[in-house]
């Protein structure tokens, strides 16, 4: 699954950002003849206080007919991702993910658990996917940060003229969340588990990267540890998302108007972006 990212430098980040003159996250702008879309990308969890909202992302709201998000933000949609990560999420009653893990794993997940408080006897009854969604809760908890304070609810209560559309449902979502073999789901959390312990300020490293639209350090932060650990997982997760949203907007393109699309940073940046994937189609695509 994604790499879940932790916040243990949160609230020293935000500090050193809040008088920053200038927040420039990376803002792509596709166009043909009769029609515009401003692709911006988010990091779903941010520290409060973060003045992160670049000026072109200002002005394309205001003129936008149309706002895509990955999933719906609605709080209909939230109460059903949660009702869907339980049913999918939670072991059989016999289960315990202390024991399906190799002691090591286990000793490491009840340190991480321990530092970040998030109760042991939780993560023992999930699966290896959402014990990584548990944990990286626990740890955004910890200094405040939570995805109220993230790009999507942000956005989302702007642009009250734009239609709201969404690339994904719900059980879309979840579905290729959960559908990793135990095997990968294991492995995913290994790797979550030794960089929450281990990397004390990488979301500090993350978050001062997209404020500065370091596209170099977002992939190798975020994308090039997965895209290595796991080329299916990556290509699942990423590349074909990707490749489908494209679709998408390719459509969209055909039509006429001004559209905004924020979704993961991840999804746009590289030869395997969206912005990337668009160029490709022969539409002109100008960003960092």
């Amino acid at each position: 699954m994604k790499r879940l990212r932790h916040a243990l430098a949160a609230v020293a980040l935000a500090a050193s950002f809040a008088g920053t003159a200038v927040a420039a996250p990376p803002v792509w702008v596709v166009k043909d003849k009769d029609s515009e879309i401003v692709l911006f990308g988010s990091i779903h969890v941010l520290p409060a206080n973060l003045d992160w909202e670049p000026p072109a992302l200002e002005e394309a709201l205001k003129a936008a007919d149309d706002l895509w998000f990955e999933l719906p933000i609605d709080p209909q949609s939230e109460a059903y991702t949660a009702v869907l990560a339980q049913q999918l999420g939670v072991l059989p009653p016999d289960g315990s993910l202390f024991k399906l893990l190799p002691p090591e794993d286990a000793a490491l997940m009840s340190q991480v658990a321990a530092t970040y408080e998030v109760s042991p006897v939780l993560l023992d009854r999930l699966k290896p996917w959402l014990a990584e969604i548990a944990l990286a809760g626990g740890a955004y908890r910890k200094v405040g940060a939570d995805a109220t304070t993230g790009v999507e609810k942000i956005i989302s209560a702007m642009a009250p003229q734009a239609k709201r559309q969404a690339f994904e449902t719900p059980a879309e979502q979840i579905g290729m969340l959960s559908a990793g073999s135990s095997d990968e789901q294991v492995a995913s959390l290994r790797e979550t588990l030794h960089e929450m312990a281990d990397k004390p300020d990488e979301y500090a490293v993350l978050v001062k990267a997209w404020i500065d639209s370091d596209l170099a350090t977002l992939d190798a932060e975020a994308l090039a540890p997965l895209r290595k650990a796991s080329p299916e997982l990556f290509k699942r997760l990423v590349s074909d998302r990707n490749a489908r949203w494209t679709q998408v907007l390719d459509a969209r393109m055909k039509g006429h108007g001004k559209t905004v699309v924020v979704v993961g940073v991840g999804h746009l940046i590289g030869p395997d972006g969206v912005p990337a994937r668009l160029r490709a189609l022969g539409y002109s695509v100008t960003g960092p």
